[in-house]
């Protein structure tokens, strides 16, 4: 697909004012932000390619640590859940974001668990070592895969490799045959439609020759219960991103996908708060993970036969001091040390830490994925609810933190296909970095006509003045628009300011192509382009 023709340079000037109407209850007169000496321009060559990309990108994670199942999804007896256990205020939230895809148990978590034990009506609880707290498996298959069609999302297992080959297959055939054994037990428990699973991952975060011989092993062997399956596995996880090349020559030729992850800032032990710049200094690492991966993946020869899951990532991991989920322990659930340590995961949960940073940093993510959006099929923020997640949960209802409303941005109002976008910006500085102020990423529908461009102004309190080339055809006027800002780059909610930081409906008017973006801001507009 190819948009219009043609493409009108602009030189980036000053302007005396642009206005700016706030139509969510702040007057148009009001004076806009104040133009000052940091500019950008962005350039949208329309007679390039238009790239569908893969709505999955938006997709997210749960596991089984902290409050994301039990207090987060899945609370029975509260009186915000209906019958089944199921937090009605929650689904709703996240339905929200149009989540097209959920991965789950996890995880660190999926090393201790065996699928069988959570299905029936007789569960078996048992204590996991790897998050030392007790297991109920009151949420199983069968409630992940409800969830799933509430949500309407696909269902994405990740297995635990640590068990048997069989128990693998069998968790597919559980899932997805018609006939037989465990169609029989899935009916007998209440489902006699199948799940029609279809994205299964070998493992989590593993590494190694015996990983890799099993995940080939174990993907032929689940594929031969159901050919139609798309598999996954660990690729690489943290900031090296650097993949085995047998895994390629091994396992390559039965996999669909590649699972990597990375958090830029590393909670899991040691507990960090850095401050907004310190965090928007991460911000361009995801562009240069994906581009390592991809390096990786090309000189394997494997481009044109598997894509990228980014299935675990976020700016901040959740906080998990004394249990890494690599090293299981025992668990005395007497030992007065060991509950402090599992009582320190409620630090992520802080309302404070989710600032301006976070929504800018999911923005800067999201137009990492699209820029590569050919390689790139799949992204899963970890996690969806609690924890470090975009939807806080308590028991009296939910806050929707600052990076829930990015996604949604992102989720609802851009277009189906991605026109690469060329930025020409200052730098902002910090600390011995630099990342590009003003960052970018053009959409267009399948007409050519109607686009929606994601601005992302990351000086954390001056405006910028930003020019805005699509074609040949000067974006003068007023377009409708929608705003994420705060009052301060570290403003968040929380339950007593659950609407401090919330997208509002806005109308830009541009001058000779250009506008003003507010500091620490994400904007949205909206273009149709006249025949």
């Amino acid at each position: 697909m190819h948009i219009k023709k043609g493409l009108m340079k602009y030189s980036l000037m000053p302007i005396a004012a642009v206005s700016v109407a706030i139509l969510s209850g702040i007057s148009a007169a009001e004076p806009a932000p104040r133009p000052v000496s940091d500019e950008a321009r962005i350039v949208i060559p329309v007679d390039a390619p238009a790239r569908q990309y893969d709505p999955m990108i938006f997709g997210g994670f749960i596991e089984h640590l902290g409050r994301q199942i039990y207090g987060g999804f899945f609370e029975p007896g509260s009186p915000l859940a209906d019958s089944e256990g199921f937090r009605l205020d929650v689904i709703e939230a996240i339905r929200e974001l149009k989540v097209p895809v959920i991965r789950w148990p996890g995880g660190c978590f999926v090393d201790s668990y065996h699928w069988k034990m959570g299905v029936g009506e007789v569960r078996q609880p048992y204590d996991d070592d790897r998050w030392g707290v007790r297991e109920p498996n009151t949420f199983g298959t069968h409630e992940f895969i409800e969830l799933c069609r509430r949500l309407e999302a696909e269902p994405y297992i990740c297995q635990n490799s640590l068990a048997s080959i069989q128990e693998m297959a069998d968790w597919v055939a559980y899932c997805n045959d018609t006939t037989g054994e465990f169609a029989e037990l899935r009916g007998k428990n209440g489902h006699p439609e199948p799940f029609n699973v279809g994205i299964w991952s070998v493992g989590n975060e593993k590494v190694g020759k015996g990983y890799i011989d099993k995940v080939r092993d174990t993907a032929e062997a689940m594929k031969q219960v159901d050919p139609s399956i798309q598999v996954t596995c660990s690729g690489s996880h943290g900031p090296s991103a650097y993949i085995d090349p047998y895994l390629f020559e091994t396992a390559g030729e039965h996999l669909d996908l590649l699972s990597i992850h990375e958090y830029w800032i590393p909670n899991f032990q040691s507990h960090q708060t850095p401050d907004y710049l310190s965090c928007m200094m991460l911000s361009e690492k995801p562009d240069a993970h994906l581009e390592a991966v991809v390096d990786s993946i090309e000189k394997a020869g494997m481009r044109e036969r598997m894509t990228i899951a980014f299935d675990e990532w976020n700016l901040r991991s959740w906080h998990h001091p004394g249990f890494s989920g690599h090293h299981p322990r025992k668990v005395d659930h007497q030992d007065p040390e060991v509950m402090a340590l599992i009582k320190a995961r409620d630090k992520s949960l802080e309302p404070s830490l989710y600032t301006m940073a976070d929504a800018l940093f999911c923005a800067s993510f999201f137009n990492a994925c699209l820029r590569n959006a050919d390689d790139v099929t799949m992204a899963n923020i970890a996690c969806l609810v609690n924890q470090t997640g975009p939807l806080y949960v308590h028991p009296e209802g939910i806050v929707r933190r600052t990076h829930f409303h990015a996604m949604a941005m992102y989720a609802n109002l851009l277009k189906s296909h991605v026109v690469e976008a060329h930025i020409e910006s200052d730098r902002l500085a910090h600390d011995g970095s630099s990342v590009s102020m003003v960052d970018a990423i053009a959409t267009v529908d399948e007409s050519g006509d109607n686009w929606a461009v994601a601005l992302v102004n990351r000086h954390p309190s001056e405006a910028v003045l930003c020019t805005l080339e699509i074609g040949a055809l000067p974006i003068d006027g007023t377009y409708k628009a929608t705003i994420l800002t705060g009052d301060s780059p570290d403003a968040y909610n929380d339950i007593e300011h659950p609407d401090r930081v919330a997208p509002r409906e806005t109308a830009l008017t541009f001058e000779q192509g250009t506008v003003s973006l507010p500091p620490h801001s994400l904007c949205i507009v909206e273009v149709s382009l006249p025949d």
